[in-house]
């Protein structure tokens, strides 16, 4: 660059950052650099991104304070394929991918764009849209790595899903169905038809009864509950069985208090996985697996969309969805 020359202007964009940490009320839309492609990376133009506990968890108290500058929440993207770095083969401008990229660490999903890593990112399945896609990455890779490698879950099993009705737990129940799994489910009574539809076998209303005194003998409970739904699972497992516990990990029942049932008890975080987004893609390509919406809003709205979140009353999943970057509005169903 020459004397006088003025240095090119850096592409602007969107985004959702907290002021501080709080209550919903802190999320304000900003105005920020847009990222570009490193080696190994892709540039994604964002067209939805989903609403997970952890954001609004993280938006609370800061979570695991991995951030960047500016903080921008949000792990769920799905969008089209802007710029490959330096070394990309996998994808190439205008292809449509979904994923759950850099977590735990700051993705940015709540932006016009985000750059990272092409293996945190697969094919968008060509049957569903941009919001359904980007519903399924983080619970869909966190149900399919807790029941495939975590409890190494067999056909015929036995499986105990708490909060199935969930964002994790509805895709866990298909999951486990696929699997040929036996599943049993926690849900209120206004929820158990739902679950049946996705193929439960048993449902327990654990409003009203106490599914400890109602389930013997399964070989795995995926508890994203957390609270003393842990050490109250225990009993239920047959020997050998495990309780895979994804709230906290102060939740886990110690170890010695699983071995006194003859079981394991472990906290699994889920993490970015491209083979892992290629099945749970497979999945919904072959009819096996459906997310549920419960509210769709604009990005501008993130903060509505942690209110609605946080009610504990939801049923499937929360999607922001994107426009500018080029981009046009998508259509959006009513929030409930």
């Amino acid at each position: 660059m020459g004397m006088g020359e003025s240095a090119p202007a850096v592409a602007r964009m969107r985004a959702m950052s907290p002021r501080s940490w709080g209550g919903p009320e802190v999320l304000a839309e900003i105005e920020t650099d847009r990222p570009s492609a490193g080696a190994g990376e892709i540039l994604v133009r964002v067209r939805a991104a989903g609403v997970n506990p952890t954001d609004w968890k993280a938006r609370a108290h800061g979570g695991l304070g991995l951030w960047g500058d500016p903080v921008v929440l949000g792990y769920d993207v799905s969008g089209t394929v802007v710029a490959a770095g330096l070394g990309v083969t996998l994808f190439r401008p205008g292809d449509e991918v979904f994923g759950m990229p850099r977590f735990p660490h700051q993705a940015g999903a709540y932006a016009e764009y985000v750059a990272a890593p092409a293996r945190h990112f697969a094919r968008k399945p060509v049957s569903i849209d941009h919001v359904r896609a980007a519903a399924l990455p983080l619970a869909g890779l966190t149900a399919w790595q807790c029941l495939t490698e975590v409890a190494d879950l067999r056909a015929g099993q036995r499986v105990l899903v708490h909060a199935a009705a969930g964002g994790v737990g509805h895709l866990a129940v298909q999951i486990a169905k696929s699997l040929g799994a036996y599943v049993i489910g926690t849900a209120r009574a206004a929820k158990h038809p739902f679950l049946l539809g996705l193929g439960a076998d048993e449902v327990i209303d654990h409003t009203r009864d106490d599914f400890a005194a109602r389930v013997r003998d399964v070989d795995v409970v995926l508890d994203a509950v957390g609270g003393d739904y842990g050490p109250r699972s225990l009993p239920v497992l047959r020997r050998g069985g495990i309780l895979v516990s994804l709230s906290s990990p102060a939740d886990v029942p110690p170890v010695e208090e699983a071995a006194r049932f003859g079981v394991r008890s472990v906290f699994a975080l889920v993490e970015p996985d491209h083979a892992g987004m290629r099945a749970v893609a497979a999945l919904v390509e072959a009819g096996r697996l459906r997310v549920e919406l419960d509210a769709v809003f604009p990005l501008e709205q993130a903060a509505r969309a942690h209110e609605h979140g946080e009610s504990g009353r939801t049923t499937g999943k929360i999607v922001l969805t994107v426009t500018g970057a080029g981009g046009t509005r998508l259509t959006v169903t009513p929030a409930r």
